[in-house]
């Protein structure tokens, strides 16, 4: 059976320590950009001070970005992670099925009020061996990424605890919407030792697509140790399809799906 190596890492469950770090090297760069303004004029000050600002909002907007918090994106051994965000949903069994006919495990990252809504989904993932993940609580797509440091805290502090209600022990692992990760993450990530996570091969099937397309992108990153981004219940309705070819893929190249562990 396919394994994890983690004698090269001694961990792959890392929560952020330091979550307020950045708060400093931004105070850091406005003194420098003052300095500069000053002794050299706007024509230095203003490029430096539009650099300085895109240094900061940049990373927001790029999932495997380490400058806000750690992330995992990928893996050492063998194995590949597939990991299923947006659920519980109406495909869930099916997955699950799917799952199960291939000897394969996942990480369902579960949106905090879909799970309220269907627990018996939440507990019938567990029973069948795979693991749960935070994905906010209620999946603010279009602006989670500035969310101020309270919303940010609502929205992974509730997933949390539903998920915690209904699992009977915390998740582990977290992935923000979208794969947007602000300035306000870490401090939530750190209080509910949550460790973050990126991807290494995506196909795009969370919005409107075309099935082999979507398969085609991800099997061109599909390798040993490779972190899968997986969707379920989108409104295109192709979402069980792509899982099925996936697996299928993994199966063709000889590669098993495996949880890492979750060690803290």
């Amino acid at each position: 059976m396919a394994s994890w190596d983690m004698t090269a890492t001694g961990t792959l469950h890392r929560t952020p320590r330091h979550p307020w770090r950045w708060v400093g090297w931004l105070l850091l760069s406005q003194a420098l950009v003052a300095l500069a303004w000053g002794g050299l004029g706007w024509a230095t000050g203003l490029p430096l001070l539009l650099a300085s600002h895109a240094l900061f909002v940049v990373p927001v907007f790029l999932p495997n970005s380490r400058f806000y918090a750690p992330v995992l994106s990928s893996l050492p051994g063998p194995a590949v992670w597939l990991t299923i965000d947006d659920g519980p949903s109406d495909d869930t069994l099916a997955i699950l099925d799917l799952l199960d006919r291939h000897d394969a495990r996942a990480t369902f990252f579960m949106v905090g009020q879909r799970a309220a809504a269907r627990p018996e989904l939440v507990r019938e993932v567990l029973r069948r061996g795979h693991g749960l993940g935070n994905h906010s609580h209620s999946h603010p797509q279009a602006w989670f990424w500035r969310l101020g440091p309270r919303r940010m805290a609502a929205e992974i502090g509730r997933c949390q605890q539903v998920l915690t209600e209904i699992a009977g022990t915390p998740p582990h692992w977290y992935r923000s919407v979208v794969g947007m990760t602000n300035p306000f993450v870490a401090a939530a990530l750190r209080r509910h030792g949550l460790a973050r996570v990126g991807w290494s091969a995506r196909g795009f099937d969370g919005v409107r697509c075309q099935p082999d397309t979507v398969v085609a992108r991800i099997a061109r990153d599909l390798v040993p140790g490779a972190v899968v981004l997986l969707h379920e219940g989108a409104a295109h309705g192709h979402n069980v399809a792509i899982m099925e070819s996936v697996l299928r893929q993994l199966q063709a190249r000889g590669l098993q799906a495996r949880l890492p562990p979750e060690t803290a």
